[in-house]
């Protein structure tokens, strides 16, 4: 056989296996997808039973909340696993986006070698903590406790099988080992110094937790996988703590049942655009206000605020109302940049109307009371949405109108009656909430049946065959939000345990203007903080240190948590750095830099909100009782 031949043979091998690699990594793919998809509807039927159980029949369901906590971990884990397979975890992407695309491609190899190395550093710790967990039985199911632990490693080892899949995948070998080669050295060069690091005592916290965190962020790797390669080695190399504690407090981040109501709101948030619900409470908005100058503009912001009492994810939201708005505000000569920004905004605007992924966050790894946090979530939005529209009158105050008729009393009536049941939902959840019928976690199962009936008998729009995608985009959302809080779980122990905390509780309380100037630092820090890290991991991470300390200095931690929310919400939706603001771009198919200038008015207006919100804490704490 000639040369030739044989690099002819060799070629034709390489794309068979990539073909049989292609197949296999389909086929494994599309198992998962449906074992989440179907983990997602057990969790909805499980608690939704438990609600009417107790509250119809006065029959509680003593096994309902050990069911749903075995099975959400494996949900988590599985959702994690889809959004590994689809590249749908966070992370940051505007310092990689301005490199030159074969850079771009290099970087993107690196990320996912970075993760490949977290992934394989932490397989032998979770599969070790799934066997330790073998003698603990639990209380009501009285099932061995590995049974839920084993989702871990299960988890771990398909996205190992699927990094490795997509290294495989890319068309010429040498970037793969090349970018595999660097993270071997990175890795093998930290250990190799593990001596030294034993030696440096708290100065580890800056070469692993800001370190390193750092360049793995900007260099394009998953934010989960970044903060577990932070923690991983500070605890591996500058400590003697057993690894497994890593993955136990992992298991605790991702295991909190409160944590359930993040997959549950954002199926809420897909089935009501499905049903049609988002789309009838914007028309009746479009009636009222469509006839005045930027009255679409004005409808954005209002349509924003209620969808976001019902979905409590900002994607969910901006995906219902754009579509909807968009093209009739372009036909009305709307500039593609200003739409993008002001959906950007909106989208840091209603961050602290329940029931938000942020605010059930905060609950859970503060402590602070969910429903307190419901209740003085409203009216901060409120006051930012008024400096909004005050933007709006501004810059639309010269705008023609001759194309935007009055709707008539009958319009506006039948229009108000049609989203009568879409305007309902909002007001059902929270008073669900307050009264005790369900807990944060139960109500959105109460939430997803309103919205069945109301799709199925009244809008008469739900579409059987969309329901297993967008329980598997549940799962993979909800998959990528909680590796990031497991991860960062670890990295906020990690920081307590070093002593880092009771430091930073020093140097907070000690500074000179007590409360005012620690909510100003408060302000500036968690901005620039959402801008990289995003609302969650910046709260899960920084908010068990910061959260103490505003009640030791007399902030009210609901008031501390609606002005730390609105600043990052500032910093996830303003660009460069934010990731809420492409997706804003995304979504209404707009070019980023198009919306660069248009939103720098909505961002000061968002500013001056949240300083109003910080110097009147009556704005979030009012209403509690």
């Amino acid at each position: 056989m000639s040369t030739l031949q044989t690099l002819s043979f060799l070629k034709e091998s390489k794309g068979g296996l990539r073909s049989i690699a292609a197949a296999a990594e389909s086929s494994l793919g599309m198992l998962v997808e449906w074992a989440a998809a179907a983990l997602v509807a057990a969790e909805i039927l499980i608690l939704f039973s438990g609600v009417v159980s107790r509250y119809v029949f006065d029959r509680p369901l003593v096994w309902s909340d050990e069911l749903a906590s075995t099975l959400f971990l494996w949900l988590a884990m599985l959702g994690a696993v889809i959004a590994f397979r689809r590249d749908e975890h966070m992370r940051m992407t505007a310092c990689v986006g301005m490199l030159p695309q074969p850079w771009r491609a290099a970087l993107d190899t690196f990320a996912t070698g970075a993760a490949l190395a977290f992934l394989a550093l932490i397989a032998g710790p979770t599969y070790q903590y799934a066997v330790y967990q073998l003698p603990i039985t639990t209380s009501a199911l009285e099932i061995t406790d590995t049974w839920r632990a084993a989702a871990m490693p299960a988890g771990i080892g398909l996205m190992i099988v699927f990094a490795l899949l997509r290294l495989w995948r890319i068309g010429s070998p040498l970037p793969s080992l090349v970018a595999l080669g660097a993270v071997t050295a990175i890795v093998a060069l930290f250990f190799l110094a593990g001596p030294m690091f034993l030696k440096l005592g708290n100065l580890n916290l800056l070469i692993f937790f800001v370190g390193v965190v750092a360049a793995a962020v900007f260099a394009g790797v998953p934010i989960a996988f970044g903060f577990g390669l932070a923690i991983f080695g500070y605890l591996a190399l500058a400590t003697h703590t057993p690894l497994m504690v890593l993955v136990g407090r992992m298991d605790e981040g991702m295991s909190h049942l409160i944590l359930l109501a993040v997959p549950l709101f954002v199926f809420l948030g897909l089935l009501i655009e499905m049903t049609g619900m988002a789309a009838a409470m914007v028309a009746f908005l479009a009636s009222l206000l469509g006839h005045v100058r930027g009255g679409l503009h004005y409808v954005l912001v209002a349509a924003m605020y209620l969808v976001s009492g019902i979905s409590g994810s900002k994607a969910a939201d901006m995906a219902a109302v754009a579509p909807v708005l968009f093209p009739e505000m372009k036909a009305r000569g709307a500039r593609p940049g200003d739409l993008v920004a002001l959906l950007s905004a909106t989208g840091a605007q209603t961050e602290t109307i329940p029931p938000s992924l942020v605010l059930i966050t905060i609950g859970s790894v503060t402590g602070v009371s969910i429903a307190a946090l419901f209740t003085g979530g409203l009216l901060p939005s409120v006051v930012l949405a008024v400096l909004l529209c005050c933007v709006v009158r501004w810059r639309y105050r010269h705008a023609a109108i001759d194309e935007a008729a009055r709707a008539s009393k009958a319009t506006v009536m039948r229009a108000f009656l049609v989203a009568l049941p879409a305007l309902v939902l909002p007001f059902l959840i929270r008073a669900a909430v307050v009264e005790g019928i369900a807990t944060a976690t139960e109500v959105s199962t109460l939430g997803i049946a309103y919205a069945g009936i109301a799709g199925l008998l009244i809008y008469r729009r739900f579409n059987w065959a969309a329901l297993q995608p967008m329980l598997v985009a549940t799962a993979a959302l909800s998959g990528a939000i909680l590796l990031i809080i497991g991860t960062a779980t670890g990295m906020a122990w990690g920081l307590t345990q070093s002593g880092f905390s009771r430091t930073l509780a020093a140097a907070m309380t000690g500074m000179p203007g007590g409360a005012i100037t620690f909510m100003a630092a408060s302000i500036a820090a968690f901005v620039v903080l959402g801008s990289v890290l995003e609302g969650i991991p910046a709260i899960v991470l920084f908010g068990p240190l910061l959260f103490p300390i505003a009640r030791a200095v007399g902030i009210h931690e609901v008031h501390y948590a609606m002005v730390v929310i609105l600043a990052m919400g500032i910093g996830l939706f303003a660009p460069p750095f934010g990731v809420g603001y492409y997706a804003a771009c995304a979504i209404g198919r707009v070019e980023p830099a198009a919306g660069m200038r248009p939103i720098l008015a909505y961002m000061l207006a968002l500013l001056v909100g949240t300083i109003i919100v910080a110097a009147v804490p009556w704005i979030s704490i009012g209403f509690l009782s």
